[in-house]
This record gives structure tokens, sequence and C-alpha cells, in this order.
């Protein structure tokens, strides 16, 4: 594989992936018993804004950027505050936004001390990357394997609550059915659990197809929302993005309805900046 996230770190995706992600996992704290975070596609955890490939690309300036500097009503900055408190926390010696935390620091940095995080990671470098990030951490198990292996293997956790996260790279035109053979067969092994996927917009057909595959399963509860920075096209640069969500937190909808509009105007670049609320299945 040739994907590397760090091209990508704190941009449009990532806002939307890893504030919907905080809220998951706030909501797992509401009960004492632990819970298990399973992040199948993991990076390298942690990534440096200001060097190599996430300079480059400089996505994260219409991501992590504009949120940061945009200033945030009462409550879109109480929903918002456990995914950049951990964002402040890793950058309170720098003099400007440089470090950002990839899906599994911010998942480590929220959980308690009974609860636990699974990260895989297939691409050997930053496998390597990842697993030094968490050496000596007994909450944490860092390991080198593919994320659909993961998915198959890993549930359910000894724990019995958790969420699984997926953030595949999409690099292969068939990795929409990968996602929901690899959702169904997680859910089939574990109907309790909840379950995160990103996936990129920019195909319209090509996404109702995965909608329309997800809803003929017999899962109860279905969510997903997308995100646009502006007018979505296969051809061009990503301006969408998607989460489908098997058995959301109940309260999840509604944060979403405070929380989206003000991200949505925040990183608009353009006309077709919008978003939307899907229940696949269930209410």
């Amino acid at each position: 594989m040739n994907y590397r996230h760090a091209f990508h770190a704190g941009n449009i995706g990532d806002v939307l992936k890893h504030a919907v992600l905080a809220r998951v996992i706030t909501y797992l704290k509401e009960k004492p018993a632990a819970f298990r975070v399973i992040d199948t596609h993991a990076g390298i955890g942690r990534y440096d804004l200001r060097e190599g490939e996430a300079r480059r690309t400089g996505e994260w300036q219409n991501g992590i950027a504009r949120v940061l500097k945009t200033k945030q009503p009462a409550r879109v900055a109480e929903l918002l505050a456990p995914w950049l408190e951990v964002v402040k926390s890793l950058n309170a010696d720098e003099a400007e936004l440089r470090h950002y935390p990839g899906s599994p620091l911010l998942a480590r940095m929220l959980l308690r001390k009974q609860d636990r995080l699974t990260a895989t990671e297939l691409h050997p470098k930053d496998a390597e990357t990842l697993a030094d990030l968490f050496a000596g951490d007994h909450q944490t198990k860092a390991i080198a394997l593919d994320g659909w292996l993961a998915v198959g293997s890993f549930v359910p956790p000894k724990e019995r609550r958790g969420l699984v996260l997926i953030d595949p790279p999409f690099e292969s035109e068939n990795e929409f059915s990968t996602l929901a053979a690899g959702l169904v067969k997680a859910w089939k092994r574990w109907p309790t659990g909840v379950y995160m996927a990103w996936y990129p917009v920019k195909d319209r057909k090509m996404v109702n197809s995965f909608y329309s595959v997800m809803r003929n399963q017999e899962i109860g509860r279905i969510m997903c929302v997308e995100h646009f920075a502006g007018t979505a096209h296969p051809d061009r640069p990503m301006m969408g993005s998607g989460l489908i969500m098997i058995n959301p937190p109940w309260t999840l909808a509604d944060e979403l309805r405070v929380l989206m509009p003000w991200l949505t105007e925040t990183m608009a670049l353009g006309p077709g900046a919008d978003w939307r609320l899907i229940p696949l299945t269930g209410e």
C-alpha cells in the first residue's frame, strides 16, 4: 500500500472524523465499565504539520487551523472541547499549531485508566512509528497488521463494550465493497458494538450504492453524516467526506445538528458547502 495519512493530517476529513470520534468516546465514558477502542487503519498516531508530507500539502490549513481560529458558540465549544483540548495539549509548548493527533493518539488521550486501545497499521514504516509512540503503554496494543484482518479478528473484545474505528485508504475501486463486507462481518460477530467508518464523498453514485448495500442488511440502527467544504467531483481534490455509524450513541444525532452547521460554515471553501444527516436504518 502507498497511502500515507501524513499528507492529509488535520484536513477537512480529519475534522469530521475526530470531532465525532471524541463525542463517541465521551459517551462511552458515561458508564464506569471499561471499553476498548479498536482502530483498524491507525497511521502513525501523531503528525508534525510543519514538516514533511503535511507541510507539502498544507491541507490542515483548511481544516483544524480554521476550527481553532474561529470563535465558537458556547454549545459548539462544549461539544468540541474533548477533541480540541487534546490538540491544544500537544501544542502547549509551541508558539503556533504544529502537532496534530491522529485517531489512535486522540482516542488514547481520552481513555480512562480502565479502558484499552488496539491500533493496527499495515504500512511497515508507519507501523514501526506507531509502535514507538505507544511503547511501554500497558493500555495500548500497536500491531503491524492489515486493518481488514483486525476487523474480523479482534471483535468482540473481552470488555464487550467499545468502538471499532475504520479509516481505510480508498486506494482501490472496490474499497466501498470491502468496507461494507467488513462492517457486516464484524457486526455479526459483535452486534452490540459501536462502529464508525470514514469515507470520501467524491462519486455520489458510488456512495449511494454503498448506502443501498448497508440498508439491505439486518442491522437495526445505522446513521451517516456527510460534510462538504464545496461541491464534490470525482476528478477533483476531495471536498467532502462521510461517516457511517452502526449503533451510534443516542445523543449523537442531536449533537451533530449543533456541530455540523458551524463546522460547515467554518470550513466552507466555495459553493456547495453543506452537510447531511442520513438515518439509513432505524430512527
